[in-house]
């Protein structure tokens, strides 16, 4: 194989579990994303934008939608003979089997595919975040200062800070400390899990670390390589980013999508954001239908009411049906009547005639309050709700429930119906 400059390895394992049942059959990456999108096209976009042809993307958690929805890479100009887009699951080996524990084992493990080519530069990227980004811009940046490690770094409001790992650099953007989820951070610079190291910087403290348990790059590798005297700098990035590991994040993102002047813009031609995409039908909206401030996929059928809201490919919304603030992905039906009031519902689900998502007073979490405090009904893919039921806020349903699930034909604010076999 030739030597590539820069290669990237984008980190697509996780399983989401800020995301509840959004996640529970599909690795976050693959999670659906403004009605035509999935998470991952984000970075996978970026890499060809910016002239990166050689992508290994490390999947573990629940992998089969991700690697249907990556195949080749020919949405992203990936299917190469040299280089391309390349899926690296962990595997078998002879001396030992085990899990991608971390993120920088997960690397570790690759080491083989990344010496394949042999590249100056190795790119980090993680395969759950909404940003555009010229991933070029950043290794001049790098090659400038003559860097060892560079970390993309994103100025958060400071009462924010102490979620991230945090940079402390000098007026030269060099770093001098880094600190990870500080209690009480020194800087607002938050590193945005975005890396380009020079490749024997990189390799040397995989080695190094090999037997440290879950080894990471915020908690480990980076410290270890600041430590040893590494030149490490920080890019600081001022468009649009939001990591969309929880609910309420999530469907904040897709609802600025909406926006009259949308704050990150899915239309530019200079910057495309590629997906794959099936052969569907154009959408149809009947006579009666009334949609405003919306995103409709492709082979949708509307006949309802839908405001402010965002609806993947083939969704039908049956006469009589409102849908208000929420987000419904690809292939899921809202039969007559039936009103939705900021809900998530997950791909090829069904709303039941009349049934009203969203209504009452909000309450806390009976499932988990770490995952469910956004005041939104979620629902999991293929599931089902019931004809004339009534579900508060705060909720979680996940499979195919029925009436008798639902005491005097509700469902409280704050609680949950998982079904047997399902997971949460």
């Amino acid at each position: 194989m030739s030597r590539k400059e820069m290669i990237a390895m984008l980190l697509a394992g996780g399983q989401g579990s800020r995301l509840g049942v959004l996640t529970s059959d599909v690795a976050k990456p693959a999670v659906a994303f403004g009605g035509k999108y999935r998470i991952i096209d984000f970075p996978l976009s970026n890499c060809i934008n910016s002239g990166i042809d050689t992508v290994g993307v490390l999947t573990q958690y629940q992998p089969l939608v991700l690697n249907a929805h990556i195949g080749i890479g020919i949405p992203w100009d990936l299917d190469r003979n040299n280089g391309g887009v390349t899926v690296l699951p962990p595997y078998e080996r002879s001396d030992n089997s085990e899990w991608y524990s971390g993120t920088a084992n997960a690397i570790y493990q690759n080491l083989k595919y990344i010496d394949n080519y042999d590249p100056e530069y190795v790119l980090i990227l993680s395969g759950d975040h909404i940003y555009k980004m010229d991933y070029e811009a950043m290794l001049d940046f790098h090659k400038q200062n003559q860097a060892d490690i560079t970390i993309a770094a994103y100025p958060v409001p400071w009462e924010e800070a102490s979620r991230f790992g945090v940079v402390i650099a000098d007026e030269e953007k060099m770093i001098t400390e880094f600190e990870e989820k500080p209690e009480n951070p020194r800087s607002n610079l938050a590193s945005m899990g975005i890396y380009i190291f020079s490749w024997p910087v990189l390799r040397e403290a995989l080695i190094a670390l090999k037997d440290q348990n879950n080894c990471d790059f915020g908690m480990h590798i980076i410290p270890y390589c600041h430590g040893n005297g590494k030149r490490a700098f920080a890019y600081e990035f001022n468009g649009y980013w939001k990591d969309v590991g929880t609910l309420g994040s999530y469907w904040e993102a897709n609802m600025e999508l909406i926006d009259l002047i949308p704050e990150f813009n899915l239309y530019e031609e200079f910057w495309k954001i590629y997906t794959q995409q099936d052969v569907l039908e154009p959408q149809y909206v009947s006579g009666n239908a009334n949609v405003s401030k919306a995103i409709i996929g492709a082979g949708c059928e509307i006949s309802g009411e839908v405001t402010n809201s965002v609806l993947g490919a083939g969704v039908v919304v049956e006469e009589g049906a409102v849908i208000r603030d929420s987000i419904v992905m690809k292939g899921s039906v809202i039969k007559k009547g039936a009103s939705l009031e900021k809900c998530i519902i997950a791909e090829n689900c069904v709303v039941g005639e009349n049934s009203k998502l969203g209504v009452g007073e909000y309450a806390e979490s009976k499932l988990s309050t770490k995952v469910y405090a956004f005041d939104l009904v979620v629902v999991g893919e293929n599931s089902e709700i019931p004809a004339d039921v009534t579900i508060g806020k705060n909720v979680a349903i996940r499979g195919t429930t029925e009436a008798k699930d639902y005491p005097n034909g509700q469902l409280e604010s704050g609680g949950y119906i998982i079904k047997a076999g399902e997971t949460a």
